[in-house]
């Protein structure tokens, strides 16, 4: 598998790569315990700040979010069934099946934009959209979902040899 350098990469916008669909308001005072994880704009825990019982459009899975309030520009990966907050942004890759190891890929270039956001300069829909990314691309220079993946997976197997031979 080629490096990083050694790949051609090319811009797109968040938008051509992404569906993007809003989260949905809940209230604290709405809120009711339960197992499902509640995504809100903070930069911890994955973004889960509470766990719930509600349900409402937002309920998704296989999913990355974006916080475009709070904790501005932070994305993270969902593969569980969550509920999401009306302070974030949930993703859908368009052309290529959902993903973890894609997402986790794509989520390091997102992430790399977010110092330009802040609570004033907020990381709205229409800003995500228009916001350019850099993927590494194929031959026919669309993006190279399938580089992606295996690249994670590798850093994934590799980290998992270097603590098998850690414990041993």
């Amino acid at each position: 598998m080629s490096e990083l350098k050694g790949k051609k990469w090319k811009e797109f916008y968040i938008g051509d790569i992404y569906d993007i669909k809003s989260g949905c308001s809940l209230t604290k005072e709405n809120m009711i315990n339960g197992n499902t994880p509640f995504i809100g704009a903070s930069a911890n825990n994955n973004a889960v700040t509470n766990f719930v019982s509600n349900t409402n459009r937002s309920l998704d899975k296989n999913v990355v979010n974006i916080n475009f309030n709070g904790s501005v520009g932070e994305a993270f990966y969902h593969p569980y069934t969550a509920l999401f907050s009306g302070d974030v942004k949930r993703l859908h890759l368009k052309d290529y099946p959902d993903n973890e190891y894609i997402n986790l890929f794509i989520i390091t270039s997102i992430k790399s934009q977010k110092d330009k956001y802040s609570y004033g300069y907020k990381f709205s829909e229409k800003r995500m959209i228009r916001q350019y990314i850099k993927l590494p691309v194929n031959d026919a220079g669309n993006p190279d979902y399938e580089y992606m993946e295996q690249y994670i997976k590798n850093l994934e197997y590799n980290k998992i040899i270097e603590y098998m031979a850690y414990i041993t």
